[in-house]
């Protein structure tokens, strides 16, 4: 009950390094909680959709390659940089305050991505409680009583032609290419209300052993359909469009492929958005973020690959029963799942058995990102409810830039928060949902990601400089020179020559997106491109602002910005060392002969 948990909460918060803010009470309390945020739908829905839609083994070799080189050593970075320093995304910057606007431009990103996550977390939902059903509403249109199915292509037009749905994904326009949002379906509103419900209150209706239970819950569920998979007519030919001959490595060629490839990476390890450093600053000081990075980086990717065989195995099922290549199942990512999927586990004995646990499996590790282990990742924890990681980043960011307007009102914080993007994220909602949700995961979910994460590692790399090496070995430990090899030539070199290469690359192959056939509008187009400037503004627009607020020349303000600010440092006194000691600044300042000089200055020389 309420009383107990504020009573093991206190505790708690006697046994924390860090009283302030609190800590993980262990390591496999961290573990599960980053791997629970972090394996999410994007590894059960969209890696299987993006393997599938670019020549299906063939996105492996980019996919590992980004891994490799972008995705390990960005997780890692992000999680030492929020350890060491124990703030939220925003706050993290005044290593770089120049670059503070980048971690503004993180929370927009959360807070719009988070609102179409969300929507998908309600189709999980919608679609699981339809399968408590026998046969499956979806299994033929002789089982519904009324005129929500057909086996017909059905378009809806409004009164001057324009098309503003189209469920069955045949190649079906209207006189004129406009798209509008049409009538809200009342049941997905409910559902979708109750998953920001859930999101938001989590904390007064869960406990730890049910987010212990959501982190692994999906493994069993992948393996009982992957063995289920296995063992069905026609199987093989999916593994093989998957792992075997039926790859189309021509897709390497593509720019695309390769574009996909590196949002994906970002997408399921959560890079640029903010979480991981916020979930990492809940750590101890001296916790082993490099292993950690290991753990999480390498179960995100094995869970993707493990879903993938789950997954292909049932395509390749249903190819042989309709009697089509595999490639030609499916003909958008979002079917793949909601679509496909479900028609093909229709097919199958006891099929309502199989639905409920796949639609379930969607349902727990969607929630489980939104609130995994997140009753230790509040910045008032004994007065407040917590909430999910998505609203987590933007309430820290909020608490930790403005504590004394927001801390001792958490609570409406939250709830003003989840109530903004439940109302933002309505028209997703409606009958032409499906494109809203195209748009902004077309738009929001992969541009952006790939800009924040090159300025994110400009940032640390460039202008903070060797100081984060020496920083990470203040944590984990003074290591040798052919340790900090690999991780130089990637946070230096690799990485950031691999997303500019792939950015341009893709804008110059830029194709618009479209779904079910129906290209989207013009306007459209420009609103998910407005979508990404808006969230990438911020970077400029404080940089301008800091620069504007700072004194001295010009060359001097861009030295003051480009340095650490004088409140960058380890949380706690006791970690601070010789590097960060107030004693050291004071001597610094008292020796200089240019007292008016800026303290980031000084601070940053003798850094």
């Amino acid at each position: 009950n309420t009383e107990s948990n504020t009573d093991q909460l206190y505790i708690r918060l006697s046994r924390d390094e860090n009283t302030d803010r609190g800590n993980w009470a262990s390591k496999t309390e961290y573990i599960l909680s980053t791997i629970g945020y972090a394996v999410g739908l994007g590894n059960i829905w969209r890696f299987p959709y993006l393997a599938y839609k670019n020549g299906g083994g063939a996105f492996l070799i980019p996919y590992f390659v980004m891994l490799l080189v972008a995705g390990i050593p960005l997780f890692f970075l992000e999680s030492a940089f929020g350890q060491f320093c124990s703030q939220g995304p925003i706050n993290i910057w005044r290593a770089v305050p120049m670059l503070q606007g980048v971690g503004v431009a993180m929370v927009m990103v959360t807070m719009i991505v988070s609102i179409y996550y969300n929507v998908i977390i309600a189709y999980s939902l919608y679609y699981m409680f339809a399968s408590f059903q026998s046969p499956l509403p979806w299994s033929s249109c002789l089982s519904r009583a009324d005129n929500n199915c057909s086996n017909t292509p059905i378009v809806y037009c409004n009164s001057t032609g324009v098309l503003v749905a189209n469920w069955t994904q045949e190649n079906i326009t209207c006189p004129s290419s406009n798209m509008i949002t049409v009538p809200l379906k009342c049941k997905l509103i409910i559902d979708f209300f109750a998953i920001f419900t859930l999101s938001t209150l989590h904390s007064y209706l869960l406990s730890l052993q049910v987010v212990y239970f959501t982190a692994t819950f999906p493994y069993v569920v992948i393996l009982i359909l992957l063995i289920r998979g296995v063992t069905l007519e026609g199987a093989i030919d999916g593994i093989e469009f998957y792992v075997g001959s039926q790859s189309n490595l021509t897709k390497l060629t593509e720019a695309q492929v390769w574009k996909d490839a590196a949002t994906q990476t970002f997408y399921s390890l959560s890079i640029g958005w903010g979480g991981v450093m916020t979930l990492a600053s809940y750590n101890t000081f001296h916790n082993n973020v490099f292993k950690d990075a290991f753990v999480v980086s390498l179960t995100n990717a094995g869970t993707s690959v493990l879903a993938g065989f789950a997954i292909f195995s049932i395509l390749g099922h249903m190819a042989h029963i309709y009697k089509m290549p595999v490639g030609e199942v499916v003909k958008e990512g979002f079917g793949l799942a909601f679509i496909a999927y479900p028609d093909a586990l229709s097919k199958l004995p006891i099929s309502p058995l199989w639905s409920i646990l796949f639609f379930f499996m969607l349902l727990t590790v969607g929630l489980d990102s939104q609130f995994a282990g997140i009753d230790h990742c509040c910045c008032d924890r004994m007065l407040n409810p917590e909430i999910s990681p998505s609203l987590e980043v933007i309430t820290t960011c909020l608490l930790d830039s403005f504590p004394k307007i927001f801390k001792s009102k958490r609570a409406l914080l939250t709830i003003t928060t989840s109530s903004i993007l439940y109302l933002l994220g309505l028209p997703c909602v409606t009958r032409a949902g499906i494109y809203w949700v195209t748009l902004i995961d077309q738009f929001a979910a992969s541009w952006v990601l790939l800009c924040l994460a090159l300025l994110e590692i400009i940032g640390v790399s460039y202008i903070y400089g060797n100081r984060f090496i020496k920083d990470i070995e203040m944590m984990i430990g003074n290591k040798s020179f052919t340790f900090w090899l690999w991780w130089r030539a990637c946070w230096f070199f690799i990485t950031p020559c691999v997303i500019v290469v792939i950015l341009i690359w893709s804008l110059m192959t830029f194709t618009p997106p479209s779904y079910g056939g129906v290209a989207f509008p013009d306007w459209g187009l420009a609103l998910g491109w407005c979508m990404a400037v808006f969230m990438l503004l911020w970077v400029p627009i404080i940089a301008l602002y800091k620069l504007m607020r700072a004194e001295g020349s010009p060359w001097k303000r861009l030295k003051c910005l480009c340095s650490p600010a004088e409140e960058w440092h380890p949380y706690l006194d006791i970690h601070r060392g010789e590097r960060y000691s107030q004693e050291r600044c004071r001597l610094r300042m008292n020796h200089t002969t240019k007292p008016e000089v800026n303290v980031n200055i000084i601070s940053s020389s003798w850094l």
